[in-house]
């Protein structure tokens, strides 16, 4: 594949957005969440027993938590994607690459994201099709076959601390570049 073979890129806001724009639903109820839960808490507080203090403090901390959580998920699947986009241009679209993704809703919409912009999706759609991945499949396969994966080291480093990816190709400025010449 070469640049001007390309379709039009997104900017990296929009990039960043297609690849975790279901992550952002849930940032979205956690933070609703904490701010219920904190109003609880502060009634509870002042008015309750320990057992009810405690059982809203323990909402609180849970959502309060999961804004991080959620927000290292997006960052790591844009780590996910920016990968996956320069493999897909380097090698063009391979079952290997869509099996290696194929675990988790968020990791599959990275994979999406990065083909749409090279203009493979169909490919991606098709493999998924084959394999029986529908768009409702949401729980990650490993948390089903894993019950214990909250603590396990891979769960960990590649849902929440994925190491930052410098891309190898600057696709906006490449595109920019061939279509002046």
């Amino acid at each position: 594949m070469h640049f001007s073979d390309l379709p039009k890129q997104p900017s990296t806001f929009v990039s960043y957005w297609n690849v975790g724009k279901l992550l952002y639903g849930a940032l979205f109820l956690f933070i609703l969440e904490t701010v219920f839960y904190y109003t609880k808490f502060v009634e509870a507080y002042t008015e309750k027993t320990i057992l009810i203090i405690a059982f809203w403090l323990w909402c609180l901390m849970f959502s309060f938590i999961h804004i991080f959580l959620v927000t290292m998920d997006v960052w790591s699947r844009f780590q996910n994607y920016k990968r996956i986009k320069d493999h897909l241009f380097q090698h063009g679209f391979t079952p290997k690459i869509a099996e290696h993704y194929k675990g988790s809703k968020c990791q599959r919409m990275a994979l999406y994201a990065a083909a749409k912009e090279l203009g493979m999706q169909t490919e991606i759609e098709q493999h998924y099709a084959q394999a029986g991945i529908k768009w409702y499949h949401f729980i990650p396969q490993f948390m089903i076959q894993d019950p214990l994966f909250p603590f396990k080291k891979y769960f960990w480093s590649r849902t929440f601390l994925e190491k930052y990816y410098e891309p190898k190709f600057e696709f906006r400025n490449a595109q920019k570049i061939t279509t002046e010449c």
